[in-house]
């Protein structure tokens, strides 16, 4: 492993390796106007919710590692505390890339990028008629972090108005994350797309406290089979199965075809069981996958 400490890297370098490892993140795609009426909009990755209650994002316009120098946006929000923030889905992820150009201050991004100004009813700043979900904001605080290159300024926007496109949501009323079709930041020019291919669920512990992966014999925890992933799936099972329920696994078909055909090679009979717990983890069969390599071999 490479351990490299900041302190020893340039502004330009630093960036580099953060907003590689650091992703994917979410885009804000921010609306702001100053006090002269002059409409700005500008994405920002270094963007997550941090409240609900009260409803609060915080997104960041640094300091251009470059020069030095602040953004538009920023300096619009110092003089006028509101804006928009627009959710970026892949639709339009090209013309919100074209936005962040450093076009010189008063002119509109709307246009250059070619996007739809949509009158706000709350806040000053327009949304972005495009984006399929559109937050308008007051701004609270901003919070400076530095004066040097690469510097952040935290925006406090509390989320006062949620505008939806009724095409992302399901039959409930939510947001169906497979409709929505979001977009994220990664390093560099690379970008990724939530697409209902790439999506999974992992069953959240709120309510449940799973037995640990601590709690797995030794085998199990060092299986060459097994991954983290899986061993995180078993862990998270309530309580150990009964030695009777253990027992009772070995009537599974291809449990018992394992068994009969490693009569004598323990090693083998352990890879295989092994090998189909993990199948039955992919299938969601994981109480069954857990009494598979409790089972003695």
């Amino acid at each position: 492993m490479v351990t490299i400490k900041t302190s020893d890297l340039s502004p330009a370098q630093l960036q580099n390796y953060l907003q590689y490892a650091i992703a994917p993140r979410p885009i804000c795609f921010a609306t702001t106007i100053d006090k002269a009426g002059n409409i700005n909009l500008s994405p920002f990755s270094f963007f997550n919710l941090f409240s609900t209650n009260p409803p609060l994002c915080i997104f960041s316009p640094a300091r251009r590692v470059r020069d030095n120098s602040t953004k538009h946006t920023l300096e619009n929000i110092l003089e006028v505390k509101e804006c928009v923030i627009n959710i970026v889905n892949y639709s339009m992820v090209q013309q919100t890339s074209l936005a962040s150009t450093d076009y010189a201050k008063g002119i509109n991004e709307f246009d250059k990028a070619g996007f739809t100004m949509l009158p706000s009813l709350l806040v000053q700043p327009p949304r972005v008629a495009e984006a399929p979900v559109q937050m308008e904001c007051v701004v609270t605080e901003v919070i400076h972090l530095g004066e040097r290159p690469g510097a952040g300024n935290l925006i406090l926007a509390e989320i006062k108005l949620i505008h939806i496109k009724e095409e992302i949501l399901d039959a409930e009323g939510r947001i169906d994350q497979e409709k929505i079709d979001l977009v994220a930041r990664l390093g560099g020019d690379w970008y990724c797309r939530v697409t209902p291919q790439s999506l999974f669920k992992v069953e959240k512990p709120l309510t449940t406290l799973g037995i640990g992966v601590d709690a797995l014999p030794g085998h199990v925890r060092n299986s060459w089979v097994l991954t983290g992933n899986d061993l995180g799936m078993l862990g998270n099972i309530e309580e150990i199965p009964t030695d009777e329920e253990i027992d009772e696994i070995r009537q599974h078909p291809q449990v018992k075809e394992i068994c009969d055909a490693t009569i004598g090679d323990a090693q083998n009979r352990q890879r295989e069981l092994h090998e189909l717990a993990k199948e039955m983890l992919g299938g969601g069969q994981v109480k069954e996958a857990l009494k598979v390599v409790l089972l003695e071999v």
